[in-house]
C-alpha cells in the first residue's frame, strides 16, 4: 500500500492519537541523532528534535513526496528538563521531584516533506500544565516496579491513575501528540494539496 503520511515514531500512544486524525499512515521510526549541546529551552528543544526526526525519515529516497510527522515530548520542572528515565532509580528521582508540584509538558511536532532535493518543514510546540498529587515513597516504588514509567518523559504516563490532580491545556499533548493542533495542520496541508490539484486540471 502506498501511504501518503508517515509517523516517524514507534510509540504506540502516538500511533493511537494520529489515528484520530488520519485513517491510514505508515510507521517508520526515526534514527535521528537526539543529542543536544547547550541548554535550549523546552520549547526550542522539542521543536528541534521533532524536526530532526521528521527530516531524517523524509530524506530517505523511498519517502520522496510523502508527509512525515515527527514528534518529541519533554517534561519541564522549573528550568530542569526531564526526558525518559535512564533506569528505575532515575525514574524514582523524577517522580519524587514532581510529587505535589506543577510542571509543564512540551510536545514538539514537525510535518516534513522532501521533493526534488528540497525539504519543507512545518514545526510547532504545545504546552500543557500538569499538577501532581503528593506521592508516597511506597506508591512511587510500586509504580516504577510496574514498568510503565520507563519509556516516558518525566517517568510517568498521564493515562495511569493516581498521579495527576489537574491539567490545564491539551490532554493528548501530555500523552505525546497535540491532536487538535495536528488536525488543523493536516487540514491546511490537505487544502493546499486540493488547491494544487485544481490548478493542474
Amino acid at each position: 500500500m502506498n501511504y501518503e503520511y508517515i509517523l516517524a515514531s514507534g510509540s504506540p500512544r502516538r500511533k493511537e492519537l494520529l489515528k484520530e486524525i488520519l485513517p491510514e499512515f505508515e510507521i517508520l521510526p526515526s534514527n535521528a541523532d537526539e543529542s543536544v549541546s547547550g541548554a535550549p529551552s523546552p520549547k526550542r528543544l522539542v521543536k528541534m528534535l521533532s524536526a530532526r526526526k521528521a527530516k531524517e525519515v523524509s530524506l530517505r529516497p523511498e519517502n520522496e513526496g510523502k508527509i512525515v510527522v515527527g514528534s518529541d515530548t519533554v517534561v519541564a520542572l522549573g528550568k530542569k528538563i526531564l526526558g525518559k528515565p535512564a533506569d528505575e532509580a532515575d525514574a524514582e528521582r523524577m517522580l519524587k521531584s514532581l510529587s505535589g508540584r506543577k510542571h509543564y509538558v512540551w510536545t514538539g511536532v514537525c510535518f516534513a516533506c522532501t521533493k526534488k532535493g528540497k525539504t519543507r518543514l512545518k514545526t510547532f510546540a504545545e504546552k500543557t500544565a500538569v499538577y501532581f498529587h503528593e506521592l508516597s515513597e511506597e506508591w512511587i516504588k510500586n509504580y516504577v516496579a510496574g514498568g510503565s514509567p520507563m519509556d516516558k518523559a518525566g517517568a510517568y504516563g498521564i493515562q495511569d491513575g493516581g498521579l495527576v490532580k489537574e491539567i490545564k491545556g491539551s490532554y493528548s499533548n501530555v500523552v505525546g501528540l497535540p491532536v487538535e493542533r495536528c488536525k488543523k495542520a493536516v487540514q491546511k496541508i490537505e487544502k493546499k494539496r486540493f488547491e494544487k490539484a485544481g490548478e493542474q486540471v
